[in-house]
């Protein structure tokens, strides 16, 4: 697959030898090259360089950048703003915008130096930020024999002092493998809809699972669905002649017993024209991105697998394509879920909430450390937080602190949002089923979307006042795609809460 092939490589040394067009990192007020960094610099290059940061040319203010040519070496001088204010973010940034700056005349070897002045979270995050703004879809372009396509992966050496080669290797080596989850992540939300269908989605799993001993792969296709009366994926997806489906990724499945996993649960709209409720024309090919949190779900796997992740996992993606036609549910219909639970149906377009209830009940199947699921589930969403987080509610507040500094340390941010008794009360009003998919007015919808969501949340146990397993809800409507200000992603799919929930699942003892 693409996202393993075409990931840059990456050597970890001391600063040696020069390979290819030097990167330069300095940080505001930088007058001369950093010790070492000139290390088998031609003399004319070296001269150059010291010139420039000698002067009023270069600051090194953030995202200030300057190329130097004219000696026997190329190199980039990148800017970092004030040494006091540099964070994991700062660096992040500063890595993916200064990879976005390079061009062909930059060549594909580089050799990025850092000085001594450099911590090793900051050293990381930089080269990390390359690593995942180093991304294009382009599987559909065609190319023309005669261009200069070079499509071979860059080679990035990594030089820094002695004592930090081992352990920033090793941390690069994770945030590699972190970025083909990423990747993955990404390419399925940027495929077209006419060729990622839900069991499309569900086929890819299959290849991806093959010759991995520690993965299992369980797929309930349409019999299995009508079989099993999961009838929010059967509702949903009926309309479509391509039939939904249930993927169910494991990994390291205990020889006995059930274990407790944390498990993660996607809604994998493959497109979502809005069924009978149909959406307006205009923008309605990016609903090609709904299925962006069951696109996360098998990022996620990919990233945890590649980095030899030794514990109990699940991932569930509900896939389904939503389309209006003779056989499609319709507003006013009341269907029944997986849970035995029904919901009176008032606008077809509500829909991820509906399949997203048949994967969260089918998580207690699974005695689940915790659940989460991620959605594009609401606009509303977006009118609260913009494309700079992604809405959180939980049922349980340890879980919910967990994700909100775990997404705020890799910057994607979860931003908690209210689960008041009264959203689950409106939720909860219908006068002829269990449960209403859309609320009473267009206040705090994606609030009373996530109350939807709760009363799907399984029990520990068969007792009446048993508590609820503990859950979390991401809304990530606004940071799926078209978020502008996310330095790593040029456009399209972001591949959002891959890193988020890798670290949470790492960390997690």
């Amino acid at each position: 697959m693409g996202y393993l092939s075409d990931i840059m490589k990456i050597q970890v040394e001391e600063i040696s030898s020069l390979n290819g067009t030097l990167i330069l990192p300095c940080f505001e007020g930088c007058e001369k090259p950093p010790s070492k960094t000139m290390n088998e610099v031609d003399r004319l290059t070296r001269t150059l360089i010291k010139k420039i940061l000698g002067s009023e040319d270069f600051i090194g203010k953030s995202e200030e950048s300057m190329n130097v040519y004219g000696g026997g070496n190329k190199a980039v001088i990148v800017g970092l703003g004030k040494k006091d204010k540099f964070t994991t973010k700062t660096a992040r940034d500063s890595g993916a915008k200064l990879f976005a700056k390079l061009n062909k005349k930059h060549g594909k070897t580089l050799t990025l130096r850092f000085s001594s002045d450099w911590k090793l979270d900051t050293m990381n995050a930089f080269v990390e930020g390359m690593i995942l703004r180093d991304y294009k879809y382009d599987k559909y372009l065609s190319k023309n024999d005669d261009e200069d396509n070079d499509n071979s992966p860059y080679n990035l050496h990594v030089q820094c002092t002695p004592k930090n080669v081992k352990p920033l290797s090793e941390l690069c080596e994770e945030s590699k493998n972190i970025a083909t989850g990423v990747h993955l992540a990404r390419d399925l939300g940027n495929a077209p809809p006419n060729d990622l269908y839900p069991m499309a989605y569900a086929n890819m799993a299959k290849d991806w699972a093959k010759g991995k001993d520690n993965v299992s792969l369980t797929v309930i296709d349409w019999e299995g669905i009508l079989e099993n009366k999961m009838g929010g994926l059967e509702n949903v997806g009926k309309g479509s002649s391509r039939k939904p489906c249930m993927v169910i990724f494991e990994i390291n499945k205990p020889k006995k017993g059930k274990g407790n996993p944390p498990i993660i649960v996607g809604k994998g709209i493959t497109f979502d024209t809005g069924g009978i409720s149909l959406k307006p024309g205009a923008s309605m090919d990016e609903m090609k991105y709904d299925m962006h949190g069951s696109a996360t779900v098998f990022g996620l796997m990919q990233a945890l697998h590649a980095n030899g992740h030794s514990e109990h996992i699940i991932g569930i993606s509900c896939m389904a394509e939503n389309m209006p036609s003779a056989d499609a549910y319709r507003p006013g219909d009341v269907i029944t879920t997986y849970s035995g639970k029904t919901i009176e149906v008032l606008n077809t377009d509500a829909e991820g909430r509906n399949v997203l209830a048949d994967g969260l009940w089918k998580s207690g199947e699974f005695n689940p450390k915790f659940i989460i699921d991620l959605a594009t589930l609401t606009g509303a969403c977006v009118v609260a937080l913009g494309h700079e987080a992604s809405g959180l509610w939980s049922n349980n507040d340890d879980l919910l602190e967990k994700i909100r500094a775990m997404g705020a340390q890799v910057d994607e941010l979860a931003w908690p949002m209210p689960l008041l008794p009264a959203f689950e009360k409106e939720m909860t009003g219908s006068k002829i089923a269990d449960v209403r998919n859309l609320g009473t007015s267009r206040w705090g919808g994606s609030n009373t979307a996530a109350a939807f969501l709760k009363q799907f949340v399984p029990k520990m146990s068969d007792d009446k006042d048993a508590e609820q397993y503990p859950w979390a809800h991401l809304d990530i409507a606004g940071t799926a795609w078209g978020a502008s200000t996310n330095a790593t992603v040029a456009h399209g799919a972001t591949g959002v809460h891959v890193r988020t929930l890798y670290h949470l699942i790492k960390n997690d003892k």
